[in-house]
């Protein structure tokens, strides 16, 4: 498995990890999946566990949980080779610094998890949606 943390820096990885989860949803969509990362983190600080990782991009490139970084994942290529030449990457970005500088107020309530409505995972169905923005759900203490 590549090592990103060696290939981007926080913002970077950040970034990538919205603009692959959520282009297309607008500043908002991307501020929540931005504040999901963010509360996984303050979580796992809070609770002195780090299942999920101890900061943004241990908790964005952990297995499995953010399906961009998968490496079956279609989009991944062009995912890894995004500049600064892409407008919706300069808007990740923009968002990502704004996250990571502690300015980026939580519209999702706490929110952990999220998923597409367009799919029913196992896990959210018997938890209620504290969040819900475009195609995406968002949920709180899904344990």
């Amino acid at each position: 498995m590549e090592n990103f943390e060696n290939r981007f820096d926080e913002t970077d990885i950040l970034a990538r990890t919205l603009y692959g989860e959520a282009r297309g949803e607008g500043l908002i969509g991307l501020e929540a999946v931005a504040c999901v990362v963010l509360n996984r983190v303050k979580l796992s600080k809070e609770r002195g566990v780090s299942w999920w990782g101890r900061n943004v991009s241990e908790v964005c490139l952990k297995p499995f949980q953010f399906s961009c970084w998968n490496a079956d994942c279609p989009q991944r290529e062009k995912l890894l080779s995004l500049t600064e030449d892409d407008a919706e990457f300069r808007l990740c970005r923009r968002i990502a610094k704004k996250a990571l500088s502690g300015f980026l107020t939580d519209i999702t309530h706490g929110a952990t998890h999220y998923h597409a409505k367009s799919v029913s995972p196992a896990w959210a169905r018997k938890w209620a949606p504290v969040f819900e923005y475009r195609h995406h759900l968002f949920y709180r203490e899904v344990i």
